[in-house]
């Protein structure tokens, strides 16, 4: 599982949070990792460290939303490795209002990076991972492709990675090319570090934590191994039970069904 040498991934959003854990740790494994971001100061100065460390990293800005810019990375990929083995489409955004509230062009914004980026992902990057034997894609959704989450454009986008990684899954199955989606809870960032929702949603998760980045990470790695080869068109949910049931848990502690010793 943890031998991935000789595969070169990308990783979309790769400049920091969890992107950034993510590009770490498959460079850590023997990936070639092309790190992809808007970012470029943050990406590059991650491409820099993880090059000074001896691994196979380098930087390229992109914009996922736009087909020629998926190009000049495709491109780049065939020119250092001939080949692309697994991408991770982890680039996204949230906007944070409600229905009555999101104008057109939040919308539209938020479902053109989060999941209109992920398709020009796939169909970027088949072509030259057919050629190369087969490989995996990763779409990073979300536990609110589950649920009502009070941001519509957020929410939807990550249903609709849902049913995006299932279609992709049946198109390229018969062409080595797996597509699944992992779906985090609630992963503390420094982009999120400071929000007053942390406090409640760590209260509802039966395990009563945030997830961390590396444990997302981990997930992508065993998903890009060959250790999940059989594995495709799969919904992975990882945020500490509370999809499971956290809205009847609060309710069986309430009510004096189940006592909480960690109260």
């Amino acid at each position: 599982m943890a031998d991935l040498a000789g595969k070169l991934a990308i990783v979309t959003g790769g400049a920091r949070g969890q992107g950034e854990a993510e590009a770490r740790l498959l460079s850590a494994k023997g990936a070639a990792v092309l790190v992809a971001d808007v970012l470029i100061a943050e990406g590059e100065a991650l491409a820099a460290e993880l090059q000074a460390a001896g691994r196979e990293v380098r930087f390229l800005p992109l914009d996922v939303s736009e087909p020629k810019s998926w190009a000049s990375v495709v491109e780049a990929a065939r020119d250092w490795k001939g080949r692309i083995d697994i991408l991770v489409n982890n680039a996204g955004i949230i906007n944070r209002t409600l229905v009555e509230t999101t104008v057109l062009e939040a919308w539209e914004r938020v479902l053109k990076v989060n999941l209109t980026g992920a398709f020009l992902g796939i169909q970027a990057v088949a072509p030259l991972m057919v050629e190369s034997g087969g490989g995996s894609i990763i779409n990073i959704s979300s536990n609110s492709g589950f649920s009502g989450h009070y941001d519509p454009a957020y929410t939807a986008s990550k249903w609709g990675l849902r049913g995006l990684t299932r279609s992709a899954a049946m198109e390229f199955a018969t062409k080595g090319i797996r597509v699944n989606a992992i779906c985090p809870g609630l992963v503390v960032t420094g982009l999120n570090a400071g929000s007053p929702h942390l406090k409640p949603m760590i209260g509802m998760t039966p395990m009563k934590r945030s997830g961390r980045p590396e444990e997302i990470a981990e997930l992508v790695l065993f998903l890009a191994s060959d250790a999940s080869r059989f594995i495709t068109g799969e919904d992975f949910v990882i945020d500490g039970g509370f999809t499971a049931g956290a809205a009847y848990r609060r309710v069986a502690v309430e009510t004096g069904i189940y006592r909480d010793e960690t109260s």
